[in-house]
């Protein structure tokens, strides 16, 4: 951005997109499943058009409209523009977040932290893009070490329930993400028997070449305590790459019980959208520094402002970066990884089109993939979600 120049909003822009599917997990099925999605335009122009900024929400939310429409968006664009600039005049997205979170009382984080997720993101990708930076890239120098990896591990998550579904269907699954590239991949578990879920995993396990250790297992918050140490003691053998979300999030006993019974792995934090909630994981939640991933969201948790924060806190708790993988499996979390060194991210080689997923000309290689340099996010090269945001704002 040239010097002495300030940034101003023009137009925001809201919708949403459905990313409905039959597929289910222990808890929920995904069939009216959508997304909230923003376009941000600004003064700024680049090859004759305004220069605009995208976000949306995770999968596993639902959209968020209500709140964007009467509270969220309204406080951004009736700010005075100069409120939203830094010292340089360019558009800082902590200030913004600072008026988007203005007048809401504290607590009840829920469907408000995805409302501000969506437009945080969007802020993000247009600041970064103004800067002619790939966001990765605008991160690092800003909240990094200015070396970001270069590439980011990622697992091929699937395995879910659906109707007719067979275990040859299942194995078929995961040999196709073992085709494009993943050495890793996860499953669903608990939305079926014990005995059941265990056949599920050995046949996964089988196509692995008998790896266990390739395998995470994510039981999306279902278990009572009992059912999570019963099954904690049956996949105990298997050596698993993680036992993910066995309770419900907030139950901090239930999983800290559990860390103190089963020696593997565990990941959780998907379902905690404040840094409030993932410090109340790190106090009470039994989570071992030493083995376990904390998995956050930042497009559900108030955006990358407050993951940010969670950051802090991890760190002043002794946490590495690199014990994080961000649950989402889209190409914000990929900028996040790689900018902040996390331990990788979640992929989605098959479901919640068009959201999900990365560039149209990503290569996982080993379960490692590497970045676009489009300024941004780079949503511009993932031409079907693309569409959907530019038919957004015409």
């Amino acid at each position: 951005m040239r010097k002495g120049r300030t940034v101003k909003i023009t137009n925001v822009y809201e919708g949403v997109v459905p990313i409905s599917s039959s597929i289910r997990n222990a808890w929920i099925d995904f069939s009216s499943m959508d997304c909230s999605i923003v376009a941000i335009e600004s003064d700024v122009i680049r090859d004759g058009k305004p220069v605009v900024g995208y976000g949306f929400n995770s999968n596993g939310r639902y959209s968020a409209g209500e709140i964007l429409r009467r509270r969220i968006l309204p406080r951004l664009t009736d700010a005075d523009p100069g409120s939203l600039l830094d010292e340089q005049g360019g558009l800082d997205p902590a200030r913004a977040w600072d008026l988007m979170m203005r007048n809401e009382k504290p607590g009840g984080h829920g469907e408000r932290s995805v409302a501000v997720g969506v437009v945080d993101m969007a802020l993000f990708d247009l600041a970064s893009k103004i800067e002619g930076k790939p966001l990765y890239r605008y991160l690092s120098e800003r909240h990094g070490d200015g070396q970001p990896d270069d590439s980011v591990f990622v697992y091929a998550a699937g395995g879910y329930y659906a109707p007719g579904k067979t275990l040859t269907d299942l194995q078929d699954e995961m040999r196709g993400f073992l085709d494009l590239g993943y050495d890793v991949v996860k499953m669903k578990i608990g939305g079926a028997d014990l005995a059941e879920d265990l056949r599920r995993i050995e046949a996964v396990i089988d196509v692995l070449d008998g790896d266990g250790s390739r395998l995470a297992v994510d039981v999306n918050g279902r278990f009572d305590l009992t059912t999570a140490l019963e099954y904690g003691r049956a996949i105990a053998p298997y050596g698993l790459f993680w036992y993910e979300e066995i309770g419900d999030p907030l139950d901090y006993h239930l999983n800290a019980t559990v860390s103190e019974h089963y020696a593997g792995a565990i990941a959780t934090g998907e379902n905690l959208f404040s840094l409030q909630d993932a410090r109340n994981l790190i106090r009470y939640g039994g989570m071992r520094p030493d083995r376990d991933t904390i998995q956050v969201d930042p497009a559900l948790s108030y955006g990358l402002t407050e993951y940010l924060r969670i950051q802090d806190m991890l760190r002043q708790h002794g946490w590495s970066s690199r014990r994080c993988v961000p649950h989402g499996g889209h190409q914000f979390s990929l900028h996040i990884a790689a900018a902040l060194k996390l331990g990788g991210n979640e992929s989605y080689p098959g479901e919640f089109q068009p959201t999900g997923g990365f560039a149209d000309d990503a290569v996982v290689e080993r379960s490692r993939v590497g970045l676009t340099d489009i300024p941004g996010i780079g949503f511009e090269g993932k031409a079907a979600f693309y569409k959907v945001l530019r038919d957004l704002h015409g």
